[in-house]
């Protein structure tokens, strides 16, 4: 017998529309089938759309976000070259450690987790340094902190060096602009605001990215993430061969995008704000607290403080085995003391939002702590009635 879904309402995977999940019963086609081709050129269309780029060395890398990451550190920098990253969260903790497996000289500027990095002390941190790229994390999935691009990027363009910005949660849940903001690599992920699977990680490099890499002294420490050899099959015409996409997956990602595209990038921006006030509402109903402070909370992550006296694990495995959704754990120094709500793609839905309250209500309730489902839903509906 096969188990109801669980509503995906952690930090990603999202969940996956029906729509979707279709596209990838197509028959699979060979590497260089000219209809696979072009298929493909339409994905990068509409991953230059959602990217804000128009940028041609934009594509889908084989893996995870985390492919993404190390792609854009691995081709930027050669052994021995300055990094400067910007860490405020578990995300820029683990761009810091992927660096320094790649012989990188890493340097480092902090924020608490849940804050913004200061522009000034990047500012300040980058004249010393003088690194060749900085590479901060937009949205940091583990505290729900969204870092305006911008003025990062000035900074670090100020000071000569190339900008990497990771977008794997942003993607599709906020209009991005990567070409205006100045970042000459972002990379991002198919499971999260894009609303597919995972397995795939968008990267969009500029030309003044590509032109470094071309001029690298050594190539890339990555074969497989090269991204001059990977623009020779992604890019080219005729293309040259490189490794076998999955086609099931590709086809699971162009009809996300064609969705995203019919909805509009604004229009699902807005989507994911009103679903996320409607979560703040009525977590603070439940008389909860949000992790970050309101300015930069990222739609689609919200991290939510566990009160005294209550079991975070427990409260999860509730969810899980009683209501069938699945919501995260805190990560790193954060473990035990929020939870993660994520509300990207398919699961930003009002009904996601009333579902994960009231199971939450239900959750702390068993653990001998007042909450009404009821109130929480309600400041949820009128929350949604006033963002409509």
């Amino acid at each position: 017998m096969i188990e109801d879904p669980v509503l995906l309402l952690g930090p990603g995977p999202s969940s996956v529309s029906p729509r979707v999940l279709q596209a990838m019963t197509r028959p699979p086609l060979g590497y260089l089938d000219p209809a696979f081709l072009a298929e493909l050129r339409e994905e990068s269309d509409g991953l230059r759309a959602a990217f804000g780029t128009a940028s041609p060395c934009t594509f889908a890398l084989s893996g995870t976000g985390m492919s993404g990451m190390e792609c854009a550190l691995a081709n930027l920098l050669e052994p021995g070259e300055r990094l400067l990253v910007c860490v405020n969260g578990f995300f820029g903790e683990r761009m810091a450690e992927v660096a320094s497996r790649h012989a990188i000289e890493v340097h480092r500027v902090e924020a608490d987790w849940g804050r913004a990095i200061d522009v000034a002390q990047l500012a300040t941190r980058a004249r010393e340094v003088r690194p060749q790229v900085v590479a901060f994390v937009h949205a940091e999935t583990s505290t729900g902190c969204l870092q305006p691009l911008e003025p990062l990027a000035r900074e670090a363009r100020a000071a000569g060096a190339l900008v990497v910005a990771d977008c794997v949660t942003s993607i599709g849940g906020v209009v991005l602009d990567v070409d205006r903001a100045g970042i000459d690599v972002a990379y991002a992920g198919s499971q999260k605001c894009l609303g597919a699977p995972s397995g795939l990680a968008p990267v969009a490099a500029s030309p003044r990215a590509l032109d470094r890499i071309r001029r690298r002294a050594t190539p890339p420490s990555t074969w497989y993430h090269d991204l001059v050899l990977l623009e020779r099959y992604f890019g080219a015409s005729p293309p040259s061969y490189h490794h076998t996409p999955s086609y099931a997956l590709h086809s699971a990602l162009r009809e996300a995008l064609r969705a995203l595209r019919e909805e509009g990038i604004e229009e699902s921006a807005r989507r994911h704000r009103r679903n996320h006030l409607a979560l703040v509402a009525g977590v603070e109903a439940l008389g909860l607290q949000m992790l970050v402070a309101p300015e930069l909370r990222a739609p689609m992550l919200n991290a939510v403080v566990v009160p005294d006296g209550i079991d975070e694990a427990k409260l999860r495995s509730r969810l899980r085995e009683k209501d069938r959704i699945e919501i995260g754990a805190g990560l790193g120094k954060l473990r035990g003391r929020i939870i993660r709500i994520g509300l990207m793609g398919h699961s930003s839905r009002a009904e996601s939002v009333t579902c994960v309250l009231a199971a939450i209500a239900a959750a702390l309730t068993d653990q001998g702590r007042a909450a009404s489902a009821d109130r929480a839903v309600e400041a949820a509906r009128e929350a949604l009635r006033a963002a409509a």
